[in-house]
């Protein structure tokens, strides 16, 4: 099955896309992984990606679309994949599809996960995570039995930087201009799978999987 996940920051894409990867025992592919695997390699994508990088610029489309077409050569790959964070807007949804279609293997289905704009602004703002052992909890959703203290072991719990009301603000503004026009981009080519992303997480895995399993 070759997918893509869609959703917002905040939307729970990370957690499903670890779970479906080890269920369907395909490859989670994230960019921003291929992108420090690259430079870390020292690979000519991986030089030109640095580059821009260092400049404090956006890596091309060119030299990401590279990547995923090397990622998807590999034999992890071949039995399918989950596409997590790309694309992110519809010149790049463009590309990929030519470039899948080059290797006559088209996407065969794009599973959003639809969760209001509240409860993303809380599930973003609210999380809080423990300094000790990583864990984390969400003061509005999932809150901690101690405020400021980690059930598990303890430890001190601390907002991350980028988890601040403005930050996230401006996060979500650019997933709703650039991202979310994907949405009637894959329902114009009957690919599109919404899945409500709210409620109880094992409820929404169960639906995602019942959608991967029909691809």
């Amino acid at each position: 099955m070759r997918t893509v996940l869609l959703g917002a920051p905040g939307s729970g894409k990370g957690t499903q896309g670890v779970f479906l990867a080890k269920h369907f025992t395909i490859p989670q592919i994230s960019t921003g992984d291929l992108l420090r695997a690259a430079v870390a390699d020292g690979s000519e994508l991986g030089k030109k990606a640095k580059s821009a990088m260092d400049a404090g610029a956006l890596v091309s489309d060119d030299i990401v679309i590279g990547l995923i077409r090397e990622r998807l050569s590999q034999d992890d790959a071949q039995n399918g994949y989950i596409l997590d964070g790309f694309p992110r807007n519809i010149p790049q949804a463009e590309a990929l599809d030519t470039m899948l279609s080059e290797v006559g293997q088209p996407l065969e289905g794009v599973v959003l996960l639809d969760v209001p704009f509240e409860e993303l602004m809380q599930r973003l703002t609210g999380r809080r995570t423990c300094k000790s052992c990583g864990a984390i909890f969400n003061v509005h959703l999932s809150p901690p039995q101690k405020e400021g203290e980690c059930d598990k072991c303890g430890g001190e719990l601390f907002q991350r930087q980028d988890d601040n009301e403005e930050t996230i603000g401006n996060r979500l503004k650019v997933y709703e201009e650039q991202t979310a026009p994907l949405i009637g981009y894959y329902q114009s080519k009957d690919k599109l799978h919404a899945i409500k992303g709210t409620g109880d997480i094992n409820q929404i895995t169960n639906a995602v999987c019942e959608i991967f399993e029909k691809l």
